[in-house]
């Protein structure tokens, strides 16, 4: 390596460690205004995380670190495999903000913030309205940062669905959605006409906070998430946020009539921890923080759904689920139990909805995303629109915008977000099939040898997240190019087996 090279690498290093810092306190901030922060307080502490989100930005917009990660992009076969990925990923994002000045930067961040807020109490008030304003700001926003780009596709969304997730296109999603539609449909009417009962009259007996607390920590505890480099609280809308390499922490909430609810939602936010706690350590060293949130969320929803609510995984935690919570398991079987967990039916929550329906709560917001983006739907309609598409879907209609439109924190950051959830359910069908043939999933999973499941996430989905796109990670991982067959396959199997179609 030359001499100029190795101190553009040294000026890339230092300035990423820097700006990291100023990262690092902005996500302290926001992951108090998502927990504890007193409400009155909220735009304020935004105010200072948007701050230092700015002096983060404001240190890679720097003329020395731009030169030096140019001329670094123009020699990645002289770097390592870790510094060769970390500069391709800062790259990547220099291109896609080279025209936001700092000043821009910090503006954009009021408005999500302003956005959070207003979110928050409209939900709290059940009234749309309220955040209207802001989500016009949010979009406005959006269309102005993909217009400064000086290289782009001519689809608004395309571009914002490639940030998320790099190669993702309408085109792929369309025709994706369009085959899941065709197949789920018809296996929906035969699930709901075929006259199956599943119990689920203890899913609702009351449990206290405590219960529920003491539920979450044996099932981290199962899953081996480490407590030495993590926590976890509640919150609004359960996240996991990676503060530090050895700060990890996830959310979720209890609800006393549900308590399924904070189960499996403390299963997925393990699974997103996971992925953080077992990523090689290489990757903090050299600044790569590159998975995909569909690469993260086939590792959540691979933990809460393929192993979650497997027979094995409830064969595993019937006991504790009886001990722990006596009043409502006290005439509850083992297989009442699975079958409960595995109910399908429509519902307007998207985090609460079964592994079957959850597709179609993910394809009513990418069309509806398309439709805010195109300019074909306005903002007001919004809540009108949603509400026509869970009937048109799922043959329910939400009866107030906090169980319709406004359930969800995401549009208070942009959009592309949603068929990342969708890509990850599809993601680990792919990759369920190669680790059948390397383990039995079953016997270690009824064991609880969660050494041995995470070493092979750890060794074949984990590894090389950071370094690959997801195309190039899913073709190491399975030898094949992406598709939603594996996992409709999956669930036609496995519903038409439990519903006795």
């Amino acid at each position: 390596m030359t001499e100029v090279l190795e101190k553009d690498l040294a000026c890339f290093h230092g300035t990423l460690a820097a700006a990291e810092k100023y990262a690092h306190a902005a996500a302290v901030l926001s992951y108090d205004q998502e927990t504890i922060c007193p409400e009155k307080a909220m735009e304020e502490q935004g105010e200072v995380g948007a701050m230092l989100q700015t002096e983060a930005f404001r240190l890679i917009k720097g003329e020395a670190f731009i030169s030096a990660l140019k001329n670094l992009h123009g020699h990645t076969d002289e770097l390592d495999e870790f510094d060769a990925a970390a500069v391709e990923k800062h790259y990547r994002s220099f291109e896609k903000t080279a025209n936001i000045t700092p000043e821009m930067n910090h503006e954009f961040a009021l408005v999500y913030n302003r956005a959070f807020v207003n979110w928050l109490e409209a939900k709290n008030k059940a009234d749309f309205s309220v955040f209207a304003p802001s989500l016009k700001e949010v979009r406005d926003i959006e269309i102005r940062k993909v217009g400064l780009r000086d290289s782009r596709m001519d689809n608004i969304y395309d571009n914002l669905l490639d940030d998320y997730e790099k190669g993702m296109t309408t085109g792929i999603l369309d025709e994706t959605f369009s085959r899941c539609a065709a197949r789920l449909r018809p296996l929906l009417k035969k699930i709901m006409s075929g006259g199956k009962e599943i119990r689920t009259d203890f899913l609702s007996r009351p449990v206290s906070d405590a219960q529920q607390a003491e539920m979450a920590r044996y099932l981290m505890e199962v899953l081996k998430y480490d407590f030495s480099r993590g926590a976890f609280t509640t919150t609004e809308h359960p996240f996991t946020s990676k503060l530090g390499r050895n700060d990890i922490r996830i959310t979720t909430h209890y609800h006393a009539d549900s308590f399924a609810s904070s189960m499996y939602s403390i299963i997925h936010e393990s699974g997103h921890a996971l992925f953080e706690m077992l990523s090689p350590s290489e990757n903090d060293d050299h600044h790569l923080d590159g998975k995909t949130m569909g690469q993260h969320e086939s590792v959540s929803r691979f933990y809460e759904n393929r192993i979650g609510r497997s027979e094995a995984f409830i064969h595993l935690i019937y006991p504790k689920t009886c001990e722990i919570f006596p009043q409502v398991m006290h005439d509850v079987s083992e297989r009442e139990f699975y079958e409960a967990m595995n109910l399908v039916t429509p519902s307007l929550i998207r985090t609460e909805a079964d592994e079957f329906t959850y597709t179609f709560h993910i394809i009513i917001r990418y069309e509806i995303e398309k439709l805010i983006l195109s300019g074909e739907a306005a903002i007001e309609d919004l809540p009108r629109i949603w509400n026509d598409k869970y009937e048109e879907y799922l043959g329910i209609r939400p009866e107030n915008d906090r169980e319709g439109v406004l359930q969800d924190t995401h549009w208070t950051f942009g959009f592309g977000y949603f068929p990342t959830y969708a890509l990850g359910n599809m993601y680990n069908a792919m990759y369920f099939h190669r680790m059948e043939k390397d383990l039995d999933i079953d016997a270690l999973v009824r064991a609880g040898d969660f050494d041995a499941v995470n070493g092979w996430m750890k060794e074949n989905v984990f590894k090389k997240a950071d370094r690959l796109d997801p195309g190039a990670w899913l073709r190491e991982i399975t030898g094949k190019e992406f598709a939603p067959d594996d996992f409709l396959d999956y669930l036609e199997e496995k519903y038409s087996a439990l519903y006795g179609l």
